[in-house]
């Protein structure tokens, strides 16, 4: 898949602020099921700002997070100073481009909720060949249907539908993702996995956070951080599609406060034999 480099360029500065984080069991909860032990290279694919390459970060050697997108590798770089992670790296280039970037064995590869926009199929290949025998593979993301939310809401949940009523106002029904549109698939991840040569994965969960608190310009930018709502996609109306968003966030919770459950984090693992 050729990279766009419209797809995400003016949403990295809204990545890191309005993504809500993964569970603070995950490096945990991957320890225990891969065997970590702080020593090895881990590989975060598609890595955006770098959220999960540094939040995995203490549990390798060095940690390396690869990205088509620069910008969003400059806030990598940020985040990373700023949370004092020392053991990382930035690599410009899309996941097609693994086979010849000269990576060194990673112990792990990770994909945070990125998969979707690689060549599934080729680029999971790509994986295995690269992983030490042994190594695993493991696809994250938020599972928002895994269970019922765990705790009655302490403040007024995000209204997330009427937000996507707005977004559809000013940018139609079929999303938008930079110059193209969303990728479409009846294949999920585990599919794809289970026809590679790491064969069918397993699904563990990592208990969601219920800790998560929203300003109305966090949420503003956690929309803004989407490939289907990316600022330059509003063109002359960005900021009346912000202005309106803010009016629903106002209606919603008159002093701007929202809880934000994201569900638990979903770990799709499948292992090199060794």
């Amino acid at each position: 898949m050729e990279y766009d480099p419209a797809l995400y360029a003016s949403s990295a500065p809204h990545y890191l602020r309005g993504r809500p984080p993964y569970s603070a069991e995950l490096v945990g909860v991957l320890t225990r099921e891969l065997g970590l032990d702080r020593t090895g290279v881990l590989l975060d694919v598609g890595c955006g700002p770098g959220v999960l390459t540094v939040q995995l970060a203490p549990a390798f050697d060095t940690a390396i997070g690869l990205d088509p997108e620069q910008r969003m590798l400059e806030e990598a770089a940020r985040h990373a100073k700023e949370t004092g992670a020392q053991n990382v790296r930035w690599v410009n280039a899309p996941a097609e481009a693994i086979a010849g970037l000269d990576l060194p064995r990673p112990r792990t590869v990770t994909f945070g909720q990125s998969f979707h926009w690689t060549d599934r199929l080729p680029v999971a290949e790509a994986v295995f060949d690269l992983l030490e025998p042994g190594g695993a593979v493991a696809m994250i993301t938020h599972d928002i249907d895994a269970r019922p939310a765990p705790i009655e809401p302490p403040a007024p949940p995000i209204p997330h539908d009427e937000i996507r009523t707005v977004v559809r106002r000013y940018l139609g029904d079929d999303p938008l993702a930079g110059r193209g549109r969303l990728p479409r698939t009846g294949e999920r991840y585990e599919q794809t996995l289970a026809r590679t040569r790491f064969g069918p994965p397993r699904l563990v969960h990592a208990p969601g956070r219920t800790d998560i608190r929203r300003t109305a310009d966090d949420v503003v930018s956690g929309y803004l951080s989407m490939s289907y709502a990316a600022p330059d996609l509003f063109g002359a109306d960005l900021s009346a599609f912000v202005a309106d968003v803010h009016e629903v966030l106002r209606r919603a919770s008159p002093d701007g406060i929202f809880w934000d459950w994201p569900g638990d984090t979903a770990i799709l693992i499948a292992t090199k034999p060794a």
